[in-house]
């Protein structure tokens, strides 16, 4: 099965979810919350950077335990950019 490529809102989105991730990280270091999150910190660096704009939803949901956000929040913020547009429609 081949997948489609993204679309660039999707991307844009991906770019969100990576610059929240990276903010709630805060002062913490890149390899403590991916293996609290029990990912690679390559993988942790490539989403904050916008490199994987579509981790899996498992990744998605580790991430949002060690860094202590919420699904409703991450899900706020992939989604913010369809809504703003939208709303200036």
């Amino acid at each position: 099965m081949v997948r489609a490529p993204l679309t660039p809102e999707q991307l844009e989105a991906g770019r969100r979810l990576g610059e929240t991730l990276r903010r709630a990280r805060q002062s913490r270091s890149l390899n403590e919350v991916a293996a609290e999150a029990g990912i690679s910190p390559e993988t942790l660096r490539k989403i904050e950077t916008g490199r994987l704009p579509s981790p899996a939803f498992g990744v998605v949901a580790a991430l949002g335990r060690a860094l202590g956000l919420s699904l409703d929040d991450l899900a706020a913020e992939w989604a913010g950019g369809a809504e703003a547009a939208r709303r200036s429609a």
